[in-house]
């Protein structure tokens, strides 16, 4: 069993993310795959689960709720995963990116892309404001 906190889930449509404890890359997570109630399943949450080989990476398989030495589950610390960037800081830190990765962008399509990046992290809850 590998252990991880779940970094998104979409309950509408049924699936999402896990962060592995010791690291690397996010395993997709599909509510078929839960051993637990969908409704207990939310951002930060830590749960116990089996890696397998999916079609597209890495997948979880027998996902359950992770419990602590007295049984009960464990609770979600947000703080372990990540700041919440200012939309001034995700939008400055997008642009240095774009200019380092596609130097040839013109100022115009980075303010497209950065707008849409912008909204699209807002929608998440990846940025303040």
């Amino acid at each position: 069993m590998v252990a991880g906190r779940v970094v998104r889930f979409d309950s509408q449509r049924g699936y999402g993310f896990i962060a592995p404890d010791d690291g690397g890359e996010d395993v997709f997570l599909h509510v078929n795959d839960m051993l637990m109630p969908e409704s207990q399943v939310r951002r930060g949450i830590v749960v116990e689960f089996e890696i397998e080989d999916g079609e597209r990476g890495p997948k979880a398989s027998g996902v359950r709720l992770a419990r602590g030495a007295d049984g009960k589950p464990l609770a979600a610390d947000d703080d372990v995963l990540c700041d919440v960037l200012s939309t001034e800081e995700f939008v400055r830190d997008v642009t240095e990116a774009l200019l380092s990765a596609a130097p040839s962008l013109t100022g115009e399509q980075i303010v497209q892309v950065r707008s849409g990046l912008a909204q699209f992290a807002k929608n998440h809850g990846w940025v303040e404001g």
